[in-house]
């Protein structure tokens, strides 16, 4: 028998029926982003690697996003300034997990800004991929842990390794050394493998100090240098420290048989242009330069977009430090998200470790620590700058690469004091 229909029923169906049509016809709500977070040195002295950082970052944002997001869904940067200053990074990323909740959070730049986040993410047992961290996990021995730096297995040597090499195969080999650093963690960690590599060398340490992060006028501990008479010189220093010391070497006319090792800060344009003839004969470390040998897929790509907006970025015009490794540790972090169809934690961590990935810095592979499986870091020496332009650094004639000989680009000039004159 056939259900009698009252005017209320019929019309209450009605509604039911156009409210269905509308919401079937209505567009569906775009998927949440995923959310990746992050402090930055956006202020301080680290602000020139951390802005051009954080440029290439914005970069494989936008390009991930033209593709389509991961998992569908769009890719959202959520970042604080962290000023370089290692006591506002346990409140950023309190408030990225806690509070912006986060889908993902990644390392600052710098082993200074990395420490300090390292216990939170810990504590939360979250993945953290680390952006040029020196030996950051040693002590942590945190399995979810993974480093952008090609610093291989034994972060703390490699700084300095190349530099021994390149000294010992000189004749006569030199016979001391002097190892100076800033008393903070990178200067700390890069000492401590200084230390070990002068060991393996048989070569005498003579001097072996550091100094307060702080210090401004450099000529005493020259001097104090100078003083114990080493061949070599080992500088484990930051930006304004290194740009210190190249003035105070230079004024005081120290000249060992071999100078550097791993300052920090003459990799960036700005510290370049500012020290120019001063850098004659330096042989410090490197990580990438757009040499023909290191041109990996996707690498020049991103430094011709990078450097098409770094004068409106106000950062460094060429971007041959950090924005290649920038872009690679979120790489890292976007191709596991695909290819494990997982936000998941625990499920991103086995498959960082197990996998080879394909990056624009080249193959990265993680062993030990999370640290990369093997070491590429470069050694290169400052020839023949006549002066402070731009142009000089472009082409990377007066940036020559001497170890490793798979690398290399150029011969050493030795003693530092030839490269002087």
């Amino acid at each position: 028998m056939a259900q009698r229909l009252n005017r209320r029923s019929v019309a209450g169906a009605l509604a039911v029926a156009a409210a269905t049509a509308v919401f079937a016809g209505a567009p569906a709500k775009a998927a949440d982003p995923i959310t990746i977070g992050f402090g930055m040195a956006l202020s301080g002295p680290l602000a020139p690697n951390g802005k051009m950082s954080l440029v290439a970052m914005k970069i494989w944002e936008e390009d991930v996003n033209a593709k389509g997001g991961l998992l569908g869904r769009p890719v959202k940067l959520i970042y604080y300034d962290d000023q370089s200053n290692p006591s506002t990074v346990p409140g950023i990323y309190t408030k990225l997990l806690d509070v912006d909740k986060v889908d993902f959070a990644v390392s600052p730049y710098a082993s200074t800004q990395i420490a300090p986040a390292m216990p939170i993410m810990i504590a939360r047992k979250r993945l953290f991929v680390s952006l040029f961290g020196t030996g950051i996990n040693d002590e942590f021995n945190y399995d979810k842990y993974f480093s952008m730096l090609p610093t291989g297995p034994t972060p703390k040597p490699s700084f300095t390794k190349g530099f021994f090499r390149v000294a010992l195969a000189q004749n006569p080999k030199p016979q001391s050394v002097a190892i100076v650093a800033a008393d903070a963690e990178f200067g700390r960690n890069a000492s401590d493998g200084a230390r070990e590599n002068a060991q393996k060398a048989g070569v005498k340490i003579v001097y072996d100090k550091t100094y307060p992060p702080n210090t401004t006028d450099f000529s005493p501990v020259v001097r104090a240098i100078q003083a114990a008479n080493p061949d070599l010189v080992i500088i484990c220093s930051y930006p304004l420290d290194t740009v210190g010391m190249v003035k105070a070497i230079n004024e005081i006319g120290f000249k060992p048989k071999m100078l550097g090792g791993a300052m920090v800060g003459l990799q960036a344009s700005v510290f370049k242009t500012q020290l120019g003839p001063l850098l004659n004969g330096i042989v410090n470390y490197e990580t990438w330069i757009p040499a023909s040998t290191l041109q990996f897929p996707g690498s020049m790509e991103l430094l011709e977009k990078y450097q098409a907006r770094a004068a409106a970025e106000g950062v460094d015009p060429l971007g041959y430090y950090m924005p290649v490794w920038a872009y690679a540790y979120l790489q890292v972090l976007g191709d596991a998200i695909e290819a494990t169809k997982s936000t998941k934690d625990d499920v991103l961590a086995d498959y960082i470790r197990k996998t080879t990935f394909k990056t624009v810095v080249g193959d990265v592979k993680f062993g030990a620590k999370g640290e990369w499986a093997e070491d590429r870091m470069l050694l290169v020496q400052f020839q023949n700058i006549k002066g402070n332009r731009i142009e000089e650094f472009r082409d990377l004639s007066t940036e020559v690469i001497i170890d490793p000989p798979q690398y290399k680009s150029g011969n050493l000039i030795y003693p530092y004091g030839e490269a002087k004159k």
